[in-house]
């Protein structure tokens, strides 16, 4: 077997993953100086990019190549080594080697699994074919080129050939998103979820209802309780006795943490590969695991903010400084057109004082948990204009006044003479729950590159980029970078 090792001297980092997490945590390796020392094998061709954003290429609204996170000449230009299109197929922990499906191996002194999740493919009969490939009705979604290959079916030329309508099977935050950018480009949808309500992992049923009664006005029939039993040339059939006649069946019903590599090293894995406060592997003290992969304290997250989290501890830790992730409080947002939702935490899990508010005919469910005068967990739906203040009190902990909770579910007020109806947020008040920006820090920046460039905000989830227009807009004439140079360093711990 021919054998590959790194060049530069010193320790060498191997990070198995080419993720946003994976990207995160490069940028803190190359901040603290080890870009030279650090080796990427991404099992993709693409560079890494924003995952959560492939709903907007979907719909049109961004460029498959604006969701780089890096253009692949930065990480030539830090020294890191990334190689796409690099499948690892084994970990030889005795040798300190990881090997590739071509048969090569590269050695590491440091490995960091970040190899994401593994999507779901639910029992429907007809969706696999004899030969093992999907029926070509059916398309995951899940990756740059399932979004190329979905993009190429809808532009078909030939007008019969072109898909008219769509089931999505999942009900969740990306089969929402799904939902949307297919109806944005004129397919009639439909939404086929298992369970009770839409969001069922993140909402209560208040807030499910009325967001199907949104999806309902946007032109998408919502089929709950359901599920897709088997695809037939009339259609998709349901248990519920319906067949649901369809040009295209999406699959967007969740995922798991990919940890095959782990278990064929013998690693303890759980639901994820079990890591300690530094993001550790309990069995090997060279092992870390970050992201969708990793299993903290008994929980795996499935959201970019605390992977960014832990990609910044790990950074630290590699750099041989004291760090320890103690969890990180989720902030998820939904990014589609005309459909609003923000869950903070877990809000129909946590225990406390449930403040709510609802408006089914407007489409907006707001609802805060609080414990202790702190907000533990929220479910903002169809009205976002408080989020930021909102995040910043659940993210920082504060404790509330008697009525403030109440106050920060109502709409926010016109300032007058304004029509924006935009909120003057204090400068300390976060912006991007990603990557922990304030709005002090957006409004310091000189334009919408240098914060992309400087603080990372905008290129998570994306729900933040309204906000940072707006704060861009109306800084102060003649606002200046703050005499600290905004590094990624900064913007990972």
């Amino acid at each position: 077997m021919p054998h590959e090792s790194g060049s530069t001297s010193g320790r060498r980092i191997v990070v198995v993953g080419g993720g946003m997490a994976a990207a995160r945590l490069v940028e803190g390796l190359v901040a603290r100086g080890l870009g030279p020392q650090t080796t990427v094998l991404a099992e993709e061709q693409h560079a890494p990019y924003n995952r959560i954003l492939l709903s907007a290429v979907l719909e049109g609204t961004h460029r498959p190549g604006a969701l780089a996170l890096r253009e692949k000449q930065w990480y030539a230009d830090k020294g890191v080594d990334l190689r796409l299109d690099s499948l690892v197929v084994d970990i030889h922990r005795e040798r300190h080697e990881v090997e590739l499906a071509d048969r090569t191996t590269v050695r590491y002194d440091q490995l960091v699994l970040a190899t994401g999740a593994i999507p779901s493919l639910p029992p429907i009969r007809g969706v696999v074919r004899a030969d093992g490939s999907l029926d070509p009705r059916v398309q995951a979604f899940r990756s740059l080129d399932d979004c190329g290959r979905l993009l190429a079916l809808l532009d078909r030329q030939g007008v019969h050939d072109q898909p008219r309508n769509a089931v999505i099977v999942g009900g969740g935050l990306l089969g929402l998103q799904v939902a949307r950018a297919l109806a944005v480009r004129g397919i009639e949808t439909e939404i086929v979820e298992g369970r009770d309500h839409l969001l069922s992992s993140q909402v209560g049923a208040s807030a499910g209802k009325v967001l199907k009664r949104s999806m309902a006005k946007l032109g998408t029939q919502v089929y709950l309780g359901a599920r897709a039993t088997r695809l037939t040339d009339e259609g998709l059939k349901l248990d519920n006795g319906y067949t649901l006649e369809t040009d295209l069946v999406v699959l967007t019903a969740g995922g798991r943490p990919r940890a095959n590599l782990a278990r064929r090293a013998e690693l303890t894995v759980d639901r994820g590969v079990v890591v300690d406060d530094q993001l550790r592997s309990v069995d090997d003290p060279d092992i870390y695991a970050i992201g969708d992969c990793a299993e903290h304290d008994s929980t795996v997250t499935g959201f970019v903010s605390p992977a960014w989290e832990q990609a910044g501890v790990l950074a630290d830790v590699l750099a041989g400084d004291q760090a320890t992730y103690s969890g990180h409080r989720v902030v998820a947002r939904l990014r589609a057109t005309d459909l609003d939702v923000c869950v903070l935490g877990e809000p129909e899990n946590e225990a406390g004082e449930v403040v709510e508010i609802a408006n089914p005919v407007k489409g907006t469910h707001r609802k805060l948990v609080v414990r202790d005068g702190r907000i533990v967990a929220g479910a903002l739906v169809g009205d976002l204009s408080r989020v930021g203040l909102i995040t910043q009190a659940f993210d920082r902990q504060t404790v509330l006044g008697e009525h403030e909770a109440g106050q920060l579910l109502l709409p926010e007020p016109v300032s007058t003479g304004s029509t924006t109806g935009w909120p003057a947020l204090p400068d300390d008040a976060e912006v991007c729950a990603c990557a922990g920006v304030s709005a002090g820090r957006i409004r310091a920046c000189r334009s919408l590159e240098d914060v992309r460039d400087t603080t990372r905000a905008t290129t998570g989830c994306g729900g933040c980029a309204p906000t940072v227009r707006q704060l861009l807009a109306t800084r102060p004439s003649g606002t200046q970078l703050s005499g600290t140079k905004l590094s990624l360093e900064g913007t990972t711990s």
